[in-house]
């Protein structure tokens, strides 16, 4: 079959492929599978068999689209190394064969490759694969376009040098107008949503619902796969960062600051405090996530590259989402016919201030 399903005993292998992948993701980790079980998905490790697939594994998670059938999506997966075009076609054959024996409609990939490699894109299309055509900011389940800040051999110091002289002062007025940053605990995890709340209030965009993020803390960060941190001056909480870590690479996930004392820049202070985490962790970049791929100043989003770019973060730009469609009818009613069904609902409840409880798969 060129595959094998993993167990809870496969664990601590499956999570050691990951972790000492060349692109390791803390999507493909298992803690975050669990998560997703928690929000209706279920989902699959496979490690791919045979002297080619050696280290090769994959999550897959599984979701049943309503009267069609079961959808499979490995959130930056597989893991392979995308240099090896031996085992890179081992990969595929194994995921795309399981997707085949779920009978799944589809299988959605979004590999965490550079849209530069020479034979990323040939491969997927080889196995059947078509790129999904998307625009330029964040209309993928995951960011096309990300923001990578290289550590390996440097410093603090080195880094806080290739930054751009206003975040330096930022980072440092931060410190001078007395913010301090902490880890938090489960029993901050209510104080931090509240914050994103706030945020996504001011800002316009969604949130999952308060349970997702418990049993967020509950799966992961408790596990140690990454840190809550929480920026405060006076007892205060002003901004707040949720950021994971698998092998050795470091991802800001969410981040939240207040409507009040923003000239302390806090949001300055949480991010500089989790670059200072992943570089005492030994990581090899620090990932600032999504940022548009339209990077005219008149952008509507233009904001966000700016700051992380602030940072000495370069712009990564991503293979792209690709699909395999297994059950070609049932396919494109989902294509065409849920996921339209799925926005004008978000939509609506964007319009009316309320709160996004099901969340797409990552």
């Amino acid at each position: 079959m060129g595959y094998e399903i993993l167990g809870e005993a496969g664990r601590p292998a499956f999570d050691g492929a990951v972790a000492a992948a060349a692109r390791p993701d803390f999507l493909q980790s298992w803690a975050w599978g669990e998560l997703k079980s928690r929000t209706g998905w279920v989902p699959h490790r496979l490690r791919v068999t045979g002297a080619h697939g050696a280290g090769s594994v994959c999550s897959l998670l599984e979701r049943r689209l309503p009267g069609l059938g079961p959808l499979l999506y490995a959130p930056r997966g597989p893991i392979v190394d995308w240099d090896d075009g031996v085992a890179v076609d081992a990969a595929l054959e194994a995921v795309v064969g399981f997707a085949r024996q779920r009978r799944a409609v589809a299988l959605k990939l979004d590999p965490a490759v550079a849209e530069a490699h020479p034979a990323c894109a040939a491969a997927l299309r080889r196995h059947g694969l078509r790129l999904l055509e998307s625009g330029p900011a964040f209309e993928g389940v995951q960011p096309r376009f990300v923001m990578h800040l290289p550590l390996t051999g440097r410093d603090e110091a080195g880094v806080l040098a290739g930054m751009q002289p206003k975040t330096r002062y930022n980072i440092r007025l931060a410190e001078r107008r007395g913010v301090v940053v902490r880890s938090g605990t489960a029993a901050d995890m209510a104080a931090f949503y509240a914050l994103l709340t706030e945020t996504a209030r001011r800002d316009g965009f969604l949130v999952r619902g308060p349970a997702y993020f418990d049993a967020m803390w509950e799966t992961c960060l408790a596990a140690g796969l990454g840190w809550l941190l929480l920026a405060e001056a006076e007892g205060e909480l002003l901004a707040g960062a949720i950021v994971f870590r698998m092998g050795d690479c470091a991802w800001y996930l969410y981040g939240a600051s207040a409507n009040r004392q923003r000239d302390r820049m806090p949001a300055y202070a949480v991010q500089w405090e989790a670059i200072r985490r992943a570089l005492a962790a030994g990581c090899r970049w620090y990932d600032l996530r999504g940022v548009s791929g339209d990077l005219s100043p008149q952008a509507p989003l233009h904001g966000l590259y700016r700051f992380k770019k602030g940072f000495g973060a370069e712009l990564v730009s991503y293979v792209g989402e690709w699909d395999r469609p297994l059950r070609p009818a049932a396919y494109l009613l989902a294509r065409h016919g849920v996921p339209w069904l799925r926005h004008t609902l978000a939509a609506a409840r964007l319009r009316a201030g309320g709160r996004q409880d099901t969340p797409p798969a990552e």
